[in-house]
């Protein structure tokens, strides 16, 4: 059953990094462009509608943070998912390089530090918060926009704060975006620690608010 799990993260989070990777790389203005965030949004939405009912359709480590964190997920299970997630973005980052012929010039690390962390830890806060809420919560049981919500919330976060610090909300896909040359390989850090900091912040408060949602 596990193994069936981290096959889905694995396969979601390489659609999704794909995704990134072939819509940026080929986008003649990638910061600026309506295309690529449209297109990483819709790629993540269709995702989790594929893989939510197996894996839960995490293909983010800190979604799977916040998922343990709100008790719908095994503690044990944790660091499988990351490093499926993570083998997931590699090879997306492989294949997207291959297919576009890749960068011509590696991306800059982030104008100023500090509101790169803030912005990436805003809205993968609401990511998660939106993946607890609508995928999890029992009030929204059994909807069918939940995959709607959470692919319109990157799509968000995107337009939002892209410019600011890349726009990842995600430690797997700075990490496939760092191999294709899309983010400063040195500045992985500042989505790792501001990613999984909104994932733990995300899970804690909803079970503040949720106390009886167990």
């Amino acid at each position: 059953m596990l193994a069936r799990k981290l096959m889905t993260e694995s396969i979601g989070t390489f659609f999704l990094v794909l995704t990134i990777g072939c819509t940026v790389i080929l986008s003649a203005d990638a910061t600026k462009g309506i295309i690529p965030p449209l297109a990483i949004g819709s790629a993540l939405m269709v995702m989790v509608y594929a893989g939510g009912h197996l894996s839960g359709g995490h293909y983010n480590p800190a979604v799977t943070l916040a998922a343990t964190i709100r008790g719908r997920h095994p503690k044990g299970e944790v660091v499988p998912y990351w490093i499926a997630q993570i083998l997931g973005a590699l090879l997306a980052a492989a294949a997207a390089t291959f297919l576009t012929g890749g960068v011509s010039k590696a991306a800059a690390p982030p104008a100023d530090v500090t509101k790169a962390l803030l912005a990436e830890f805003l809205f993968t806060f609401a990511l998660a918060y939106v993946v607890l809420n609508a995928a999890t919560a029992k009030a929204n049981a059994g909807n069918s926009f939940y995959g709607l919500a959470i692919g319109f919330t990157v799509l968000t976060g995107a337009f939002a704060v892209g410019s600011i610090s890349g726009g990842a909300f995600n430690p797997a896909v700075a990490i496939g975006a760092a191999m294709m040359g899309l983010m400063d390989k040195a500045s992985i850090w500042i989505h790792i620690v501001a990613d999984l900091a909104g994932g733990l912040i995300a899970g804690c408060t909803f079970v503040f608010l949720n106390p009886e949602d167990k």
